[in-house]
């Protein structure tokens, strides 16, 4: 008995050690050594793995994530700007107007600004700005679509949508409409677009308004959607491979969706877009956009509110007053960014696009410490609009229905 014993602990310890040796066997080839920091930085909160592109910019937790979007037509930046605007975000983009009247053209402007946030920044990522729908004459390629020129350029004329009942040219405040049916146009503007990125020595596009004026021909509104999304297509190819293509209110567009680096949510309506039951989408959006591999913008402006503190104001005393608003509703619309945020989501904030409209100003909340994620939002009770996450530094807290946030540091 007792021999059978030793027997047996000894026939399971040459046992384990065959096991062991064909297990060791079997793995000859090297493991990848996955860094745990940064898999930590890059986990979404369904606990996959964001996989960014080498041309994005930095991301971290650190400080909240922000990005930053302004512009001054009438001049260029002081050193005293760059260095503000720099120490916020590594992720910037120029208006598209900037510093049009000092330079004579906005992608003159561009090309300024970029070289000298480069200068003190590397390593920033700057954006150049353009229109597909809109043909502003702020660049050297757009300075004809005017009321005072077009008629002598027929070949930028028949680039624009004509009123089938009138038949002058649509506008809004004299600012004409490209229309996206045009394969001449369709070359015309993707040429024209990376020639401004290219000139301006920018590190991708932010293209705005990529509607197509669909509304306009409810029957060709199929048509408009598809052209789009080949115009897209074509702009990221002919960009390169390592230019950042960002386009505005872009996430389920579903023609564009997938040939772009990064899409904002601009949040231009209190009721239609910063409503709780949009919000609740977006935060889902923003799950299937960091799956994707693609950068978010979540971008918010009191503007919209239309408070009561501004009721009857014009001028410096509005913006004195948009300012204040700013910094009492900072803490909300924060928690709302904080409730879906993912990796590479970044934060905008202020009341506008101007640079004096909030890139400037300082808003000590987004500099502290906040830490990485610990999971997904929660939802406080069921169909309820009460929300939590939590984060390494922070409690968050919001109601989309009351619009009420609470950020407590820890």
């Amino acid at each position: 008995m007792e021999l059978n014993s030793v027997f047996k602990r000894q026939f399971f310890l040459v046992l384990n050690l065959v096991f062991i040796f064909f297990s060791c066997s079997n793995n000859d080839e090297p493991k990848e050594v996955i860094d745990e920091e940064v898999v930590t930085e890059l986990t979404i909160s369904d606990g996959t793995l964001f996989e960014p592109k080498d041309f994005y910019p930095k991301f971290s937790w650190s400080v909240t994530p922000q990005y930053c979007m302004f512009g001054d037509g009438s001049r260029t930046l002081t050193p005293s700007e760059i260095s503000i605007i720099s120490e916020k975000s590594d992720f910037i983009c120029l208006e598209k107007d900037h510093a049009w009247k000092e330079l004579g053209y906005a992608e003159m402007g561009a090309k300024h600004e970029v070289a000298a946030f480069k200068q003190i920044k590397p390593d920033i990522k700057v954006l150049y700005y353009f229109n597909s729908a809109y043909a502003w004459p702020f660049t050297s390629y757009n300075e004809n679509f005017t009321t005072n020129k077009i008629d002598d350029y027929p070949e930028l004329k028949k680039f624009l949508i004509i009123n089938e009942e009138t038949g002058e040219l649509e506008h809004r405040n004299n600012i004409f409409f490209f229309d996206v049916l045009n394969p001449d146009f369709r070359r015309w503007w993707v040429e024209t677009v990376v020639s401004g990125v290219t000139f301006s020595g920018a590190d991708g596009v932010f293209i705005d308004q990529m509607h197509g004026f669909s509304w306009l021909r409810n029957d060709k509104a199929e048509e408009v959607k598809l052209t789009m999304g080949e115009m897209m297509a074509s702009l990221k190819e002919k960009l390169g491979a390592d230019k950042i293509l960002l386009g505005n209110n872009a996430a389920r567009l579903e023609d564009v969706f997938p040939v772009i680096d990064a899409t904002m949510f601009e949040h231009y309506s209190e009721t239609v877009t910063n409503s709780k039951e949009n919000l609740l989408k977006e935060w889902d959006d923003m799950l299937r956009i960091a799956k994707a591999g693609k950068i978010s913008i979540y971008r918010f402006g009191v503007e919209v509110e239309n408070d009561v503190s501004i009721e009857g104001l014009s001028g410096s005393e509005k913006e004195n007053a948009l300012e204040q608003l700013s910094k009492e509703r900072l803490e909300y619309y924060h928690a709302c960014y904080l409730i879906g945020a993912q990796p590479y989501a970044y934060f905008q904030y202020g009341w506008g696009w101007r640079l004096w409209k909030g890139p400037l100003v300082d808003y000590p909340e987004l500099n502290k410490p906040l830490g990485l994620p610990k999971g997904a939002y929660k939802r406080v009770i069921e169909n309820g609009w009460e929300f939590t996450r939590e984060f390494e530094n922070a409690s968050v807290w919001v109601n989309t229905e009351t619009k009420e946030g609470k950020v407590s540091w820890k």
